[in-house]
């Protein structure tokens, strides 16, 4: 049994015992503690959206999320099966004062988790996150009397109000997409994305869809993180079936990864770095991603003269430095696109539709347009810590030996050597510090990495 509390929100386990898994008390105080935060923030709050995955587990978790909010006061729109990004849009399109989303995102099927938006439909910042926590813990809240219950209201309207959204976008082209008659398979693990992504091909004209687990059971077919040792299943398809494209997401869609025609990866990194490729050789600008993504964006950005930034890891950190650094497009290397024209929020329906139309448009198939951009590979490692293992130690001693190169210190440590890169940071969820490295070969990388955990290793 497990039970994480973060700045996103609250994730677990289903059942067992209160505090050390996702049970049913724990939802309820979480709740109530995120409802407290909201009306302090605007003491006239009246409604927040609630969607979820298609988890087994999700119908349950709704039940008590909506009761709770309507025990503090708060009216519920209540959106039903829907995307991360649906109710993000959802949240700023009904004027809502917030939102849930019931999802543990890539996390298996008996995990379920509650994760929190603001009035923009974006997530918490750190400091949120950490009152709200506080608050659970305290169960410093107050329930509304019995004249002042909050109310649900049903919209299940969202998902097709956000396809038409997602249509309707300056650089998403439905005729060249409908004239290229691309072959699509979708993969969308049996959660809602079986509802969703099915209906978003449709609207932007593709007309052969072979569709791999989409229906909305909960019950995963596989492992419903969307990286290569999972997909073997779609990656058979795609030769079978001779299609063109494939595309998979994770339960909440809010991650994108694709298939070559050939079956091969495109790899989740380089769904950014393809979607970023069409967007500023259309409108440029700057653009964002953490610091443990692919070097690649940059190299895109830099080809067409603009300015790239790196973020700390999580959402939410590329979300403040894109709007810092007014970044038209920016995300995260697993396959997250955040396209501000729509709204800040990795949104794989974005991701979709941007694609095709760059995939339409460079007349190229799949493995064609990746060989087009930089070559790299990202490998990942990691250093077991102990309690008498000082980290802020281990990271000053790694920056004081690589000195001459450039260093990044806004979330651990980050060389960036001349042939790649090594990112050191402690992991808020295990007792590891990560060390992720990207050059031109895994042998390489793997090279680079195991020149600083040299460091590590000595130090201790």
């Amino acid at each position: 049994m497990a039970l994480i509390k973060s700045i996103s929100g609250i994730r677990g386990t289903i059942g067992g015992n209160p505090g050390e898994s996702l049970s049913g008390i724990d939802i309820v105080k979480f709740t109530a503690a995120y409802a407290q935060f909201i009306r302090k923030l605007n003491p006239e709050a009246g409604k927040i959206v609630v969607g979820r995955d298609a988890r087994v587990s999700g119908p349950m978790v709704e039940k008590l999320v909506v009761g709770t909010l309507m025990a503090m006061g708060l009216d519920v729109i209540n959106i039903g099966l829907a995307t991360t990004p649906t109710t993000e849009v959802a949240v700023t399109g009904c004027g809502a004062d917030g939102g849930i989303i019931i999802t543990a995102s890539h996390n298996p099927g008996q995990w379920n988790a509650l994760k929190l938006l603001n009035s923009k439909g974006e997530f918490l910042s750190d400091k949120e996150g950490k009152e709200i926590i506080a608050a659970a813990e305290k169960e410093d809240y107050r329930f509304a009397e019995v004249d002042q219950l909050g109310k649900e209201f049903r919209d299940e309207t969202w998902t097709m109000r956000h396809i038409e959204l997602v249509k309707n976008l300056k650089l998403v082209d439905t005729n060249a997409i409908e004239k290229a008659n691309f072959t699509v398979a979708i993969d969308a693990v049996n959660s809602v994305g079986g509802l969703v992504m099915p209906a978003l091909l449709k609207s932007l004209g593709v007309k052969n869809i072979i569709e791999l687990n989409c229906e909305a059971t909960g019950k995963f077919a596989h492992n419903p993180e969307p990286i290569p040792q999972n997909l073997t299943e779609i990656s058979e398809l795609m030769r079978k079936e001779k299609a063109d494209v494939g595309f998979v997401v994770d339960p909440d869609v809010d991650r994108l990864a694709i298939v070559m025609e050939n079956g091969e990866m495109f790899v989740e990194e380089y769904t950014l770095v393809a979607v970023a490729d069409y967007v500023l050789g259309k409108t440029p600008g700057s653009t964002v991603s953490n610091l443990s993504s692919s070097r690649a964006l940059a190299d895109v950005t830099h080809k067409y003269g603009c300015y790239y930034s790196a973020s700390a890891v999580g959402e939410v950190n590329v979300v403040e430095k894109m709007k810092e650094t007014g970044a038209i497009i920016g995300g995260e290397g697993n396959g997250g696109v955040i396209y501000p024209e729509l709204h800040y929020g990795r949104d794989a329906l974005v991701g979709v539709a941007l694609f095709l139309t760059h995939l339409a448009k460079v007349g190229k198939k799949v493995s064609e347009l990746k060989k087009s951009y930089p070559d790299y590979c990202i490998v990942k490692n990691k250093v077991e810590l102990t309690p008498e293992i000082d980290v802020d130690k281990i990271l000053d001693n790694v920056k004081e030996k690589f000195r001459g190169e450039k260093i990044t210190d806004i979330d651990g440590v980050k060389i960036d050597f001349e042939d790649g890169w090594v990112h050191l940071r402690k992991s808020n969820t295990e007792p590891i510090i990560r060390v992720y490295s990207e050059a031109a070969t895994a042998e390489k990388a793997n090279d680079l990495a195991n020149e600083v955990m040299m460091v590590i290793t000595q130090g201790n």
